[in-house]
């Protein structure tokens, strides 16, 4: 069987998102199940990008939309352990934007999952893809500084 392998850019962390898997984030495997893990990713991207004076339904005045998504399965979560999602965004270029997720219990920092997601800018009016405007570029730049 052949699986997805990939490599967290660690040095492109921009937000660090702490989440608890809820009851109803388990599955019949007694453990954190695949539609809630994407639910938490969602939630700690969007919690990242507002950190950054973004929104993903205003990318500098366009939409988002996710446009693949693979996951790597690491470890099992059950209720109610404590999670950090930190999320990673590498230099952007082109129509889209490359987003990690690294999902890590709190107390241990054990690997739980990690994802990387392609965000797709489109022109809200024509819902073409775009080229990602300087401001957001600027604002993920300035993040991986601080």
């Amino acid at each position: 069987m052949e699986r997805v392998t990939l490599a967290f850019p660690a040095d492109d962390v921009v937000h660090r998102h702490p989440l608890t898997v809820r009851i109803t984030d388990m599955n019949y495997g007694r453990h954190l199940g695949h539609d809630a893990l994407v639910s938490l990713l969602h939630e700690a991207r969007s919690n990242a990008l507002a950190a950054l004076a973004l929104k993903e339904w205003d990318m500098g005045g366009l939409v988002s939309v996710v446009a693949d998504l693979a996951i790597q399965y690491q470890s099992e979560a059950r209720f109610p352990d404590a999670l950090s999602v930190e999320t990673a965004i590498p230099d952007a270029s082109g129509k889209a934007l490359t987003v990690y997720h690294r999902v890590l219990k709190a107390d241990t920092q054990t690997p739980v999952a990690t994802a990387r997601l392609n965000l797709l800018l489109l022109d809200p009016k024509t819902g073409r893809p775009v080229t990602i405007p300087s401001a957001v570029r600027q604002a993920l730049a300035s993040a991986r500084q601080s």
